[in-house]
């Protein structure tokens, strides 16, 4: 799918910044549509389905963590989230409520360009891997063609990006992969040198996939996969 058939819905109730925001997606090929509160927002993601919202974190009406929690219950359409603040607290809420990134404000338009670019082309259905290839770890099976994870015979919910960095993690088994690494690999670009988001992402797996979890932290460098019985749970 092109740029040009992906729509984008921008949620900033600061009018400046959304007709700005708005401008570059344009000028890059997306459809953009605007919302200047949390009410209109989750309306927009019901009646027109998004390909990717830029969800502000401060509203006036619904705060932009609830608003991502309410429509994960709902949607993988992927998120990026835009703070005023600095705030290490809300960078990671927000990943764990399922928001796919973040910008801290004031930000540069063709950054915001390149991020939205890279998160569609991750969630493209797309896949490099073979849409038959299945990776299996002691109970833990992955299934790349139908984006399936099963513990047993219980299918495990995962985010798109949770996915795709459980299954870097397991196709690369056996290797140390740095955060910067998985950032390149799984977000597709360099984070800025802030790896955080790796760290949340890996939290979530080890909570939702609880025992089965393989994933081992390597201390100062990154994370592996190894042996079941070695995962480490958050």
């Amino acid at each position: 799918m092109s740029s040009s058939t992906q729509s984008v819905l921008v949620v900033e109730d600061e009018a400046s910044i959304a007709s700005f925001v708005a401008l570059y997606l344009k000028n890059a090929g997306y459809d953009v549509r605007t919302a200047t509160n949390g009410a209109d927002a989750l309306a927009s993601v019901q009646s027109q389905q998004p390909s990717l919202i830029v969800l502000d974190l401060m509203l006036p009406d619904i705060d932009g963590i609830e608003i991502c929690r309410r429509i994960r219950q709902k949607s993988d359409v992927p998120i990026l989230m835009l703070t005023a603040r600095d705030e290490d607290v809300d960078k990671i809420i927000g990943l764990e409520v399922g928001a796919d990134d973040y910008m801290t404000k004031p930000f540069n338009p063709r950054e915001l360009v390149a991020r939205v670019k890279s998160i569609l082309r991750r969630a493209a259905p797309e896949r490099k891997e073979p849409e038959s290839a299945v990776l299996r770890h002691g109970d833990l099976r992955i299934d790349s063609g139908r984006r399936e994870v099963k513990v047993g015979d219980e299918e495990i919910q995962l985010a798109p990006k949770e996915f795709d960095l459980l299954w870097e993690l397991l196709d690369h088994r056996g290797l140390v992969l740095t955060r910067d690494q998985l950032l390149e690999r799984v977000w597709g670009y360099t984070f800025a040198g802030d790896t955080r988001t790796v760290d949340v992402h890996v939290r979530q797996l080890r909570r939702k996939l609880g025992e089965a979890s393989p994933i081992v932290t390597v201390w100062g460098v990154g994370y592996k996969v190894g042996p079941a019985r070695d995962a480490v749970s958050a």
